[in-house]
């Protein structure tokens, strides 16, 4: 299984790579706002389609035994182990030419995280982790923060259609009472990987799906983040809540409104 693993993250480093200079080929121009909406504030472009088409079609004609799961196409394979994408994660972003938006590509086996791999090709970085072996930001080890004092930290809090506003507005009072600062960034995957990067002490979101955290979630405990179980209940499919964050503010964050507690997985 180790060789079978380390093929599909080398796969997973050079296709997330050809499909990151995809996305830029069809990047929309600052302003345009080129794409449709699936839903309020859910938007889809055709480099999004594109993207998955590549990563399907590249994925399966490697490893034809492996399942596949898309966040535009569903689940169109079968496979004890899966690949679990989101061709662009931040499209509302990428669709107004902004540059938060990266590639993610996850491989499962089961429930559980194997390989993650995230490319943010506006700022050429590519993330990535297997599990037991560490994560790497372009090939260099990374670790969480050491943040302990809330009045030191920084969190970022997701927004998601699915939750009211006054939820939402609910844990950014509750960061901001500890004395911590807030962003929103507008991509849930590159919120995480900061956390695992340490540029961030956590991100929160009360509701994503698999795509887009799936990657994360096997970097976020390479890099000894503490971090929810996202895949607890029926979390795989339906998506749940997820809060990560440096393993010294899991106590002091653990009692975010309608969140999940992190912890530290040895």
């Amino acid at each position: 299984m180790t060789e079978a693993l380390q093929r599909r993250l080398d796969a997973a480093l050079r296709l997330a790579n050809e499909a990151a200079a995809m996305a830029m080929a069809m990047r929309p121009a600052p302003g345009s706002g080129r794409g449709a909406l699936k839903g309020w504030q859910d938007w889809v472009t055709e480099a999004d389609r594109a993207v998955e088409r590549f990563l399907s079609g590249a994925l399966g004609a490697a490893f034809p035994g492996d399942g596949f799961q898309g966040e535009e196409g569903g689940v169109s394979r079968g496979g004890s182990l899966r690949w679990v994408i989101d061709p662009i994660d931040g499209t509302s972003n990428y669709a107004r030419g902004a540059t938060r938006f990266c590639i993610s590509v996850a491989c499962l086996e089961g429930d559980t995280p194997l390989i993650g791999v995230i490319a943010a090709p506006t700022v050429g970085e590519i993330v990535s982790a297997r599990r037991g072996q560490g994560a790497f930001l372009n090939g260099v080890a990374i670790r969480a923060a050491e943040t302990c004092d809330p009045k030191q930290a920084i969190m970022e809090v997701g927004w998601s259609r699915r939750r009211t506003a006054a939820a939402y507005l609910a844990v950014c009072e509750r960061v901001l009472a500890g004395g911590s600062s807030l962003r929103h960034g507008g991509s849930g995957a590159l919120g995480l990987v900061d956390v695992a990067i340490g540029r961030l002490d956590g991100y929160a979101e009360l509701h994503i799906n698999l795509w887009d955290v799936a990657a994360a979630l096997a970097i976020l405990r390479e890099a000894g983040a503490a971090v929810s179980d996202f895949l607890a209940g029926d979390g795989a499919a339906t998506g749940n809540g997820i809060f990560a964050c440096a393993p010294g503010m899991a106590a002091v964050w653990s009692d975010l409104p309608g969140l999940p507690r992190a912890v530290v997985f040895s």
